[in-house]
């Protein structure tokens, strides 16, 4: 699976085909300080109902939204309310379940990474390790939904609330992975297919199977401090390599 992820600042910089021009001219507002910045958001310990930044299509062009880690469907009374809100989506059941089966149809994203991680349960507790392709940023394929907001009226811009799933796998096929599923991946010659509403179902799953093979060869992986453990924890000495 994959429950808490990496955006490091070397991210959209390691991923051109995917952020690249996006990158100058996506604004982020912090909700604490009010600072506008551009880009990715750095972040070292992102974690479920987290806001996070996917890249999308929409109306024939790409943007990078901040949308919401936790899919709440279209038909959901309540957004904060609604439950379950699953981060995940299984690539066995996605072009089919009642919940993301109209996402996996017409409204897919990339959700930029510099890595996850995964946990192995030992004697003394959850022991994280940290997963990533040396030199390099991995492009994880999602599922969006819109949200209508009732309080808002039509026309306004923050009528709809996006929210999104990581589509996963099983991860037999990644060396030394500590975990039975991974993240779905992508490759930069799949990005448009994948955005694009051009392919079926059966070969947008054959797309990611590809791509997950692919990138999923050159992942690494190794443990890292348990700081990780707590969401309030962030920086970059999360990813430190436990000695």
């Amino acid at each position: 699976m994959c429950g808490r992820f990496v955006v490091s600042d070397t991210t959209a910089d390691l991923l051109p085909e995917l952020v690249g021009e996006l990158a100058s001219r996506t604004e982020h507002v912090d909700e604490d300080t009010g600072v506008v910045s551009t880009g990715l958001v750095e972040n070292y310990n992102i974690a479920p109902t987290d806001d996070v930044q996917a890249v999308r299509q929409f109306r024939g062009e790409r943007a990078m939204p901040d949308v919401h880690w936790g899919f709440v469907p279209s038909w959901a009374k309540d957004f904060r309310k609604q439950r379950p809100q699953p981060i995940n989506a299984r690539i066995e059941t996605v072009a089919t379940s009642g919940m993301f089966r109209r996402a996996f149809a017409g409204n897919r994203c990339i959700v930029p990474a510099q890595g996850y991680y995964e946990w192995v349960l030992t004697e003394t507790g959850k022991e994280p390790h940290y997963i990533h392709q040396p030199d390099g940023a991995l492009a994880m394929a999602g599922v969006v939904s819109a949200w209508p907001d009732p309080t808002k009226p039509e026309g306004d811009p923050d009528k709809w609330r996006l929210s999104m799933a990581i589509i996963t796998r099983d991860a037999h096929v990644a060396p030394g992975e500590v975990h039975d599923r991974m993240p779905a991946f992508l490759t930069p010659d799949s990005y448009d297919a994948w955005l694009d509403d051009t392919l079926s179902p059966d070969q947008l799953l054959a797309l990611l199977d590809r791509g997950s093979h692919e990138v999923a060869h050159d992942l690494v992986q190794y443990e890292v401090s348990r700081a990780v453990n707590s969401v309030r924890n962030a920086g970059p000495q999360l990813i430190e390599p436990v000695a």
